[in-house]
């Protein structure tokens, strides 16, 4: 029976022709496309990186002199000079001890007024460290039946609260390892007054087992993200708070300080590969987004970042950093931690749903995307939640302000840490499909294989169907137009 031209089995018709040639052109899609997305990534961080290496250079800071604030200051000036001392033995007794802060050669120091409901804590302190190594010292902490009851405002203390150290003073137990400054007396000897809790071992131990924690179960790329940790506060150390103290702009060190680590912690801790190179571009242009959302919702919500004590001290201090400045460089800063976890999880979900058999870049976006839609509210909580955590003693200190809850949450201290978590979780609701477009266009589809040679050759012409059936061949294999080969299904 004769076929219709072109229905012959392995011929394509000129009809046939169109279709296979369009097929054609969605094949050499791979093939053009990544290589070209590929070099746009790498030159984009290539020119970034050289800004930042740029940047670091001009905003490096010099060697200069700062005040010191009062606070840490001694009373010739100069920093506070700090010993060693451990809690040897403890007595209740009258307060105001003149021989409190003195130093003896013996344990014993003549206390007045021993009583078990005694309004003071006479501790005995041995030094451990300094001029007087060996010697003994009294700390005198009151407790809160030492409190008269009778200051404007004052609230008496719960009964089982009574023999409580005052606010502000350390409840001292024997053997707590301290320290304790040390000041020039009217006599010129030293006089010493508790400082803080010596805390090295105890920090040492935490951060081994931190450490140990993390290599156990993320092994050598564990290690390489504590190793990118370490760098990040060398950086801060060295570099963000020397160059900010200098006068130099908050925001510009913050933006090179941010970038330079984005760019060592993320190769350091995933590898130098396309996939890491699209979390860092995501990354790093989702942090400029922040840095501008951070901008405009400081100076639409009018934050100053004057209501913490810390921020006032600077200034008295330290007048020429611009405060505004160094509350958005902290809220550029801040979005670090949050942005490297949402960038470097949508560039893995992306190439490993490619390689997984994603037909092509985009089928790959919004199955991706759909991933990082699930991974943004629980990030945002980690986010509002860490910032509300620590903001809390601020929070419970307004709540018996007794003032409108909505007055208190547009104070400043609690409308700056509104701001961070509003800010940040833009950020981070921007970054999912910003870092996706990015990862999807360098991947390469498992179901659309690079073209090769012969299969991207235009299809050779067809000869018209013959008139007559060709006889059969008997005993011999059937052989077809080599055109044939060429034909490609649908996709």
């Amino acid at each position: 029976m004769t076929q219709p031209p072109g229905e012959h089995d392995g011929i394509a018709s000129p009809r046939n022709h169109g279709h296979v040639g369009h097929s054609h052109h969605l094949r050499d899609i791979p093939a053009v496309l990544s290589p070209i997305a590929r070099w746009i990534v790498i030159g984009s961080l290539s020119v970034i990186g050289l800004a930042v290496v740029a940047g670091a250079i001009v905003l490096w800071p010099s060697e200069h002199d700062h005040a010191i604030p009062m606070q840490f200051r001694s009373a010739d000036g100069g920093p506070i000079t700090t010993v060693d001392g451990v809690v040897v033995a403890q007595i209740r007794g009258a307060c105001l001890n003149p021989l409190a802060g003195t130093v003896s050669l013996e344990e014993q120091f003549q206390i007045e007024g021993v009583a078990p409901n005694a309004p003071c804590i006479q501790n005995t302190v041995r030094l451990e460290s300094g001029a007087d190594e060996g010697r003994y010292t009294l700390l005198e902490v009151p407790t809160n039946r030492a409190q008269s009851g009778t200051e404007p405002g004052a609230v008496a203390p719960p009964a089982d609260q009574l023999d409580a150290p005052q606010a502000g003073q350390p409840s001292l137990k024997v053997g707590d390892k301290i320290r304790l400054s040390s000041l020039p007396g009217p006599d010129g000897s030293s006089r010493y007054t508790f400082f803080d809790y010596r805390r090295g071992i105890p920090t040492l131990v935490w951060g081994l087992l931190f450490v140990g924690a993390v290599v156990l179960v993320a092994a050598w790329r564990g290690l390489r993200s504590i190793i990118g940790l370490a760098f990040a506060f060398l950086v801060l150390g060295v570099f963000t708070l020397p160059a900010i103290l200098n006068g130099e702009s908050p925001v510009a060190v913050a933006v090179v300080s941010a970038a330079a680590i984005l760019f060592v912690v993320l190769y350091l801790a995933h590898g130098v590969s396309l996939r890491t190179s699209s979390a860092l571009l995501g990354t790093l242009t989702s942090l400029i987004l922040a840095g501008v959302l951070s901008w405009l919702c400081i100076e639409t919500m009018h934050l100053t970042g004057l209501s913490g004590d810390q921020t006032t001290n600077l200034q008295v201090y330290q007048g020429s950093i611009s405060i505004d400045g160094l509350l958005l460089a902290g809220f550029i800063i801040g979005t670090l931690g949050v942005l490297n976890d949402v960038t470097i999880t949508q560039a893995s979900a992306a190439f490993e749903l490619s390689a997984a058999g994603g037909p092509t870049r985009v089928a790959t976006f919004p199955a991706a995307l759909r991933g990082g839609r699930g991974h943004i509210p629980s990030t945002v909580y980690t986010l509002v939640f860490a910032y509300a955590g620590s903001a809390l003693p601020l929070l419970l200190l307004f709540s018996v302000a007794q003032q409108p809850f909505a007055s208190l949450l547009t104070t400043d201290a609690v409308a700056v840490e509104l701001a961070r978590s509003f800010v940040g979780g833009i950020a981070i609701a921007l970054s999912v499909p910003l870092t996706t477009v990015i990862a999807a266009a360098l991947t390469r589809p498992a179901g659309a294989p690079a073209v090769t040679a012969a299969s991207a050759a235009p299809p050779a012409p067809t000869a018209p169907a013959p008139s007559t059936p060709a006889p059969p061949v008997v005993d011999a294999p059937t052989t077809r137009p080599a055109t044939g080969r060429h034909s490609l299904p649908e996709e």
